[in-house]
């Protein structure tokens, strides 16, 4: 197992959840109650409190990241936010190609690469998407599915890029529902990205990438899926909203 060769990444999507003034409450629950972990702690926040969420961090072992960004550097783009803004600010993560973001608003492979080589151009570390929805994952193209998402997301992308690059595999079919990949389910899908990498990269590059389970990974089943020799991080929705849910991800990350 190549794990001692990767660190462990959770990573919290607070999605279109939590004012501000809520953020900064929730954020003072989660600095004790990380404090110490034996892995990378993130939270990525909404834009309205991403300010908060940098200052209230500081000095604390949790980094910040945001939920989106723009692939032009500035311009006609009422509402969007760039790469420069967000590490203006000191934001360090940014998610590109999360499955709402592809269902909701028109997001393609082709944009998610856009917006994943913006990021890391502008120095911040990316955590892209890839997965596949229920009727893919019935017709049995999943692996094929992830396959394709994962090279187009990466076009561009140099070997050395790859060291800021973290891939979340988030099947869409267990996104919010309360359904989640098994364990088993997971490492298929995860080993089946390392393969890609190492195919466009090498092995060492392969081997270094941090690959998250990002389906509804909770504080019950969280111990089992980062068991797993290639799941390395977990990129938590819901219960990333409950600081004491947060935490024992965190907790099992650190012990797994």
């Amino acid at each position: 197992m190549d794990k001692q060769n990767r660190k462990a990444v959770i990573a919290g999507n607070w999605k279109m959840n939590k004012t501000a003034t809520e953020g900064a409450a929730l954020i003072d629950e989660l600095i004790p109650a990380v404090a110490g972990a034996g892995c990378e702690v993130v939270i990525c926040t909404p834009y309205t409190t991403l300010v908060t969420a940098v200052e209230k961090c500081k000095g604390t072992n949790i980094h910040v990241g945001a939920e989106n960004v723009h692939f032009e550097k500035s311009g006609a783009f009422t509402g969007e936010i760039s790469a420069d803004m967000l590490v203006d600010l000191g934001v360090e993560y940014v998610i590109t190609g999360h499955s709402e973001r592809r269902q909701y608003f028109a997001e393609t492979d082709e944009t998610v690469n856009k917006r994943t080589l913006a990021g890391l151009n502008a120095g911040l570390k990316v955590i892209v998407c890839v997965g596949e929805n229920l009727a893919q994952r019935e017709q049995g193209v999943t692996e094929e599915l992830v396959r394709l998402q994962t090279k187009i997301a990466l076009q561009g992308v140099t070997a050395e890029q790859m060291a800021n690059v973290i891939i979340a595999y988030e099947p869409v079919w267990a996104i919010g529902t309360g359904r989640t990949a098994t364990a088993e389910q997971a490492q298929e899908v995860c080993a089946a990205i390392r393969k890609v990498v190492g195919e466009l990269y090498g092995e060492a590059v392969a081997k270094a990438t941090t690959i998250q389970y990002g389906g509804s990974m909770n504080d019950g089943n969280a111990a089992e899926l980062l068991g797993k020799p290639d799941v390395d991080g977990g990129l938590i929705g819901g219960a990333a909203l409950k600081a004491d849910k947060f935490a024992a991800i965190v907790k099992a990350a650190t012990e797994g």
